[in-house]
């Protein structure tokens, strides 16, 4: 079996293997383990779809066309910005926590 597509996630895997099957392609996802390993965070490089050597380069045919029909990253929403709001008033009531301390002694 070979490595037909690397997915970002476990969910992202299923998806290509859903797709592969419905072409007729026999698909494995591999990587539930290790994904659960890591928790939360993602896991990168863990949920890959096997094929078997003789349906490789069809795979690879409709993964393409999958891979160009998705939709672009830059639809999800960003959250960055609350992130950094949050980091800065952490910040803010440490520096007064020390302060007071310090005011304290």
């Amino acid at each position: 079996m070979l490595i037909a597509y690397r997915a970002r996630d476990i969910a992202e895997a299923h998806i290509v293997s859903g797709m592969l099957h419905a072409q007729g392609i026999e698909a494995h996802v591999g990587g539930h383990y290790l994904q659960g390993a890591m928790g939360e965070i993602g896991a990168a490089g863990f949920s890959n779809v096997h094929v078997e050597d003789e349906d490789y380069p069809r795979a690879r045919d409709l993964i393409a066309e999958y891979e160009a029909n998705r939709p672009e990253e830059a639809s999800k929403p960003d959250s960055g910005g609350r992130v950094q709001r949050y980091a800065i008033g952490f910040l803010v009531a440490v520096a007064v926590l020390l302060a007071v301390l310090v005011g304290a002694l």
